[in-house]
């Protein structure tokens, strides 16, 4: 396909749903320029089969020319994270950033742009099920929603004003093969023994395979203006613990701890680390999160985008299989077998 398709331009081509884009666009035979902030940045992307541009979202001065010729932009960069001591590098990365990124695709002409927002945005209230249309709560449970939420907004409204095609891509939690870090930090704590206490919420979460794929269909057939919450399956930490033990052939489950517990001890931890002015490992932004508990619908992205999304012991099969091959589990699983 080559340029037949047009150029593409990604940002985020070195993080966990970056690298799974720009490996599916090289592979379906796409020509993509990739925005790289380090030199070893860019020997990764070039080894990954892409064209390296230097630059950063946060410099706007270099987005449009490295942009120039290319049709569609394909913007994933972007910040997440809890209890950070200076929780404004999230507003400056993901909204400054973001709208950086599409007044210069508007500059250089680009056609569309497929942004990684999040499904946090849709901000639904406790206990019901969040779909492209929910209405918002009216309060944020942390920085990084906040941010997420300011910028896909801004982002619709720079985007109608320039004439630039903005398809918002909304994200659950992606599983799979190559995370390490978040949610999936529970499951390689249960694996390898470590996790002693959990917060029994619900979650939704997406295959990486199936995530990577609704970006590529936005391309073409996503809606400009709208949004697509990708989300394959929904259910509490102790189910999806309990899939995982299945899968990996161990028994036991980690206690539940209670609500109020959970919170006086992250509200001591976060309050620490504030104090030495490092990154705590837990803080009440997080656990409001947590406790809260998220369920997305993404059967939009079926209907319109064509998606299917892969069943969750799939999911878990392979990335236990990777965490194996690549040496994360400390311990023999007896029901697990390297693939």
């Amino acid at each position: 396909m080559g340029d037949a398709e047009g150029r593409v331009f990604l940002t985020g081509a070195t993080g966990f749903l970056g690298e799974a884009i720009l490996t599916r666009l090289v592979a379906d035979g796409r020509t993509v320029r990739a925005l790289s902030r380090s030199a070893a940045g860019a020997k990764r992307l070039a080894s990954a089969g892409a064209e390296p541009v230097a630059g950063d979202i946060l410099d706007a001065t270099t987005l449009a020319d490295a942009m120039a010729g290319c049709e569609v932009v394909f913007h994933v960069a972007g910040l997440n994270g809890f209890c950070l001591p200076d929780p404004t590098q999230l507003a400056r990365m993901n909204v400054i950033g973001t709208l950086n990124v599409i007044r210069a695709a508007s500059a250089a002409g680009v056609r569309r742009i497929v942004y990684t927002s999040s499904a946090a945005t849709i901000g639904e209230a406790h206990g019901t099920i969040g779909r492209e249309d929910s209405p918002h709560r009216g309060s944020f449970l942390s920085h990084y929603e906040r941010s997420k939420w300011q910028a896909e907004h801004e982002a619709r409204a720079v985007a109608a004003e320039t004439g630039v095609e903005l398809v918002c891509i909304n994200p659950a939690s992606v599983q799979g093969p190559g995370r390490t870090r978040g949610t999936a930090k529970l499951l390689l704590g249960y694996l390898n023994g470590t996790l002693k206490a959990v917060i029994d919420s619900r979650m939704s979460v997406v295959d990486i395979a199936d995530c990577t794929d609704a970006h590529l269909r936005a391309e073409h057939r996503g809606v400009p203006g709208e949004r697509y919450l990708i989300s394959g399956a929904t259910l509490t930490v102790r189910e999806a613990i309990g899939v995982m033990a299945q899968v990996a052939g161990i028994d036991g489950v980690p206690r539940v701890l209670p609500a109020p517990a959970a919170m006086a001890t992250a509200t001591v931890i976060g309050a620490v680390g504030r104090v030495r002015g490092k990154r705590a490992p837990f803080c009440r932004e997080m656990m409001r999160t947590l406790l809260h508990g998220h369920a997305y619908d993404g059967t939009r992205a079926t209907r319109e985008l064509g998606l299917t999304y892969t069943p969750l012991d799939e999911t878990l099969r392979r990335t236990l299989a990777w965490y194996q091959q690549n040496g994360f589990i400390t311990r023999p699983l007896p029901g697990a077998a390297v693939e």
